[in-house]
C-alpha cells in the first residue's frame, strides 16, 4: 500500500502555461477586518522592533500575563513520552490530529486502510474506536467543529463521514470517475461542507462536497495542473490555499452563501517540489496581527510566508532548515503562540526527529529536538493546551511527548 501512495506522488511532463504564473488544528476567531488592514496595524505596533517581527511586544503585559514570565525553551521543554500507539505498525501514518478544544482525543489515518480515534484520559491511554470501511490506503481527515464527526479521503477514491463516538459509517460520497482522493479539509464557518482533492488520469481538481446530502456543490470546482496534496483555509474560511505535487500554490477565493470557488493567486515555491503541508494562522493577539502561512515543500526547509491582501498573495518571511525531500512531512503553528514571547512552529522531519523553531529568532531558531521515532515524522499535533504533543511516522508509531510542568 505504501508503494501505490508514493506512486500518487509520481510528476508526471507537462508544459507550463505562461498564463498561470505569477499561492488544521486548533481554532480560534479572528478579526474581520481586511488583511490590509491588519498589515497596517502590525506594522505601527512594530515600530520598534526589527523588520519581520510576529509576536507581541516586550510591553504586550496582557497577552505575556496569560502565557506566564516562562521562556519559550522553557515553555517547550518536554519530559519524555508519554504513551506509544503501534496499532498501525508496519503502515504510514501520514497524518494525525487533536479534536478541536480537547486535551486527550486524538486521531489519526494510515495506509492500511484504517483510521483510529485514541483517549488519553482516563489512563491508560488506549484506542477507542477503529473506522473501517475504506478499501485502501487513508489519505488524510478532519474532524469536524463539534468532533462528533470525521470526514476521511482515500486512495478507494471515496469520501467517508464517521460518527467518532461509536465508529459508525454514515455516508460514503464516492467520486464519478473513482479518482483518488489525496485530502480534505472542512469550511470552518459551514461544516456541512467539505473541499476534496480528486486525481484522475487526465485532470486534477478540488471539489467542494455537502457532506449531509452528498453531493457536489454547483460551482464549487476547480482544475489544476497538478495533483493537490494539502489544502488550509484562513480561520474566517473566505481564502483557500492548495497546494500541489508540482511546486505551486494556489489561494482560492470561497463564496460562504454559494459555495464557489473562485481561482485567485498562484505562487511558484519551488518548480516540481511538491507542496506536503499548509497551515494558516491569523494572530488573535490584539498587539500583533499578522496572517501567516506555514508550508512544508520538499525543499529541506520549512517556510513561513505573509498573507499580504484578501486575495491570499504570498510573501516569504523566513525559512528553517529540516530533512524534507521527498516524504509528505508536516508541520503545525502551536496553539497558544499569540500569548508568548516567541512564536513556536513545530515540524517533522525525514532524520526521524520533531523540530521546535522560534520565528523570531535570528540565529540558533531551533528551541527544542524531540528523538524517539523509527522513521520519517510525517504528522505533529498539539491537544488544545500544549500540554500534550503527538508526532507519527512513516513506520506506523505515534508517540504522544508530555511537556514538563514548571
Amino acid at each position: 500500500m505504501a508503494a501505490v501512495w508514493q506512486q500518487v506522488l509520481a510528476v508526471d511532463d507537462f508544459e507550463e502555461d505562461p498564463r498561470t504564473q505569477g499561492a488544521r488544528g486548533h481554532r480560534r476567531s479572528v478579526s474581520r477586518g481586511s488583511y490590509q488592514l491588519q498589515a497596517q496595524m502590525n506594522r505601527a505596533v512594530y515600530d520598534e522592533r526589527p523588520p519581520g517581527s510576529l509576536v507581541p511586544t516586550s510591553v504586550a503585559e496582557a497577552s505575556r500575563a496569560m502565557a506566564g514570565d516562562t521562556t519559550l525553551s522553557e515553555n517547550y521543554a518536554f519530559a519524555g513520552m508519554h504513551h506509544i500507539f503501534d496499532q498501525h505498525v508496519d503502515s504510514a501514518v501520514p497524518r494525525l490530529q487533536f479534536a478541536n478544544d480537547d486535551k486527550h482525543l486524538l486521531a489519526c489515518c494510515s495506509l492500511d486502510g484504517t483510521l483510529s480515534i485514541m483517549t488519553l484520559s482516563p489512563p491508560p491511554a488506549s484506542v477507542k474506536v477503529t473506522l473501517k470501511g475504506h478499501g485502501g490506503p487513508v489519505t488524510d481527515f478532519a474532524w469536524s467543529l463539534s468532533n462528533d464527526i470525521i470526514v476521511s479521503t482515500s486512495l478507494d477514491g471515496t469520501l467517508r463521514i464517521w460518527n467518532t463516538e461509536d465508529g459508525r459509517c454514515i455516508r460514503e460520497v464516492r467520486d464519478p470517475e473513482s479518482s483518488e482522493l489525496l485530502c480534505c479539509t472542512f469550511q470552518p464557518m459551514n461544516n456541512n461542507l467539505t473541499v476534496v482533492s480528486p486525481v484522475g488520469n487526465s485532470k486534477h481538481h478540488l471539489q467542494v462536497v455537502n457532506i449531509s446530502t452528498g453531493k457536489k456543490v454547483k460551482g464549487g470546482s476547480s482544475k489544476l495542473t497538478g495533483r493537490v496534496l494539502s489544502l488550509s483555509f484562513d480561520a474566517p474560511g473566505r481564502i483557500l490555499w492548495a497546494g500541489d505535487d508540482r511546486g505551486s500554490i494556489f489561494s482560492f477565493l470561497f463564496d460562504m452563501a454559494t459555495g464557489k470557488l473562485t481561482k485567485a493567486k498562484r505562487l511558484v515555491v519551488n518548480e516540481g517540489s511538491s507542496i506536503c503541508s499548509i497551515s494558516a494562522r491569523s494572530w488573535i493577539s490584539r498587539e500583533a496581527r499578522d496572517p501567516s502561512l506555514l508550508v512544508n515543500a520538499c525543499v529541506n526547509k520549512l517556510l513561513l510566508y505573509r498573507v499580504v491582501d484578501n486575495e491570499g498573495t504570498l510573501q516569504l518571511k523566513r525559512s528553517f532548515p529540516i530533512q524534507h525531500g521527498s516524504q509528505l512531512v508536516h508541520s503545525i503553528f502551536c496553539p497558544l503562540m499569540s500569548f508568548r514571547q516567541g512564536a513556536c512552529v513545530v515540524t517533522g522531519s525525514e532524520d526521524a526527529c520533531v523540530y521546535f523553531f522560534d520565528v523570531e529568532r535570528n540565529t540558533k531558531p531551533i528551541v527544542n529536538k524531540l528523538q524517539g521515532h523509527g522513521g520519517p515524522v510525517l504528522d505533529v499535533s498539539f491537544n488544545c493546551d500544549e500540554s500534550l504533543l503527538a508526532s507519527a511516522d512513516s513506520t506506523g508509531m505515534v508517540i504522544i511527548w508530555r511537556r514538563e510542568q514548571k
